[in-house]
């Protein structure tokens, strides 16, 4: 069913944010939160503004706000009371004829359409014109809340599932330091070696050209997150005849970054497979010894100990900061029995194969909101 539209600017008030002065910013909670495009999307703000405001510039719980710049972000505040600062957008409903919750869900993908056919150089813009512009579906109010009502319930199932996500992150991190403690101290007193005590192999990567269509994938250093997980989404690939044994990284094998910029050199993450995979000379690959686990090796690396500890040792080449393999050996780590590592990787694996659920869960629902909000403003739903 089709239905009535309306310019988005004669159904609601588009305000610009202002160029508020940097003077007056502070983090010490003095005046009222500052919403600068950073804060779009995470809908929290740790900038202050102390100076004086127009009430024009207030920005309430419930108003969409839109960065102005890059991917055109919104978001539904509910920071309370703020500022809008400039570059960010806010659009508030004021004809009764349309829904303020109803315009939050049509906007995104009106926002995409726009950003689709901006030009830019190097960042894309969106005019406050541009948004007025927009052509808004105008079913029944009553109509309008049934949608947003539809949309809201499918959108707190996606948020459950994302700060699930989140806790069980977090708890990833919270196992080490609960069963190992702060490696800085060595709280239960284990005996102290280094990294190549644990290893049995340890070996570079392939030099090989990457290309985008291949026989064997290759891992590279962006296949390994600074958080010490694996992403496999984009991956390039190199023939069959050079995937050799010795370039070939296995379920359970230790991947550690080598060379890369100064905050990101040195990520670590174990491989879970399912299948082996090539991986690039950017990349040294460890392989434990029997009844070692290469998760407590990760875990040690992507600590906070091992971050800072990681920053003070690298040196840089041109621009890029280097560990090689014979350094990454060396790294002094305590040496826990065998049976507790074991015991630390059989929780690690746990509490992914939870987070791997939510995911494939979040996934879905995804797929599910995205047919939804098709159906709603197509007037099918």
């Amino acid at each position: 069913m089709t239905h009535p539209a309306a310019r988005l600017g004669d159904l609601a008030e588009v305000t610009s944010g202002f160029a508020f002065k940097s003077e007056q910013f502070n983090t010490e909670e003095k005046g009222l939160p500052l919403v600068r495009i950073r804060d779009v999307v995470d809908g929290v703000s740790d900038t202050y503004y102390s100076g004086e405001y127009s009430a024009e510039h207030l920005v309430a719980d419930g108003d969409a706000l839109i960065g102005m710049d890059g991917q055109f972000n919104l978001a539904c505040w509910r920071g309370g009371a703020a500022l809008l600062n400039q570059r960010v957008c806010r659009v508030k409903a004021v004809n009764s004829r349309l829904d303020q919750s109803y315009l939050l869900h049509f906007l995104p993908a009106a926002l995409k359409e726009i950003e689709d056919r901006t030009p830019f150089v190097t960042v894309k813009h969106l005019s406050v014109k541009a948004l007025r512009e927009i052509e808004v579906p105008l079913p029944p109010l009553a109509e309008q809340r049934r949608i947003a009502a539809i949309l809201d319930k499918v959108d707190a199932l996606r948020a459950n599932r994302r700060e699930a996500i989140a806790k069980l992150d977090q708890l990833l991190h919270s196992v080490f330091l609960d069963m190992f403690g702060d490696p800085a101290t060595n709280p239960m007193g284990w005996p102290v070696g280094v990294i190549g005590d644990l290893l049995d192999s340890v070996k570079y990567g392939s030099s090989e050209k990457a290309v985008l269509e291949g026989e064997v994938p290759i891992l590279r250093m962006n296949n390994i997150t600074y958080s010490g997980e694996m992403d496999l989404r984009d991956l390039k690939y190199i023939s069959a005849s050079s995937a050799d044994e010795k370039y070939l990284v296995r379920p359970g094998d230790i991947l550690f970054n080598r060379t890369n910029s100064k905050e990101l050199v040195g990520k670590t993450a174990v491989y879970d497979g399912p299948t082996p995979m090539a991986y690039a000379g950017y990349l040294v690959r460890g392989r434990a010894k029997s009844g070692q686990s290469p998760y407590y090796i990760s875990g040690f690396m992507n600590s906070l100990y091992g971050k800072t500890m990681l920053q003070g040792m690298c040196k840089s080449i041109v621009g890029m900061a280097n560990i090689n393999a014979q350094e990454f050996k060396a790294i002094a780590i305590a040496l826990p029995p065998a049976r507790v590592q074991k015991e630390y990787e059989s929780k690690i694996r746990s509490i992914k194969a939870q987070r791997d659920q939510h995911r494939s869960q979040s996934v879905k629902l995804d797929a599910l909101f995205s047919s939804l909000q098709q159906q709603a403003f197509a007037g099918t739903l």
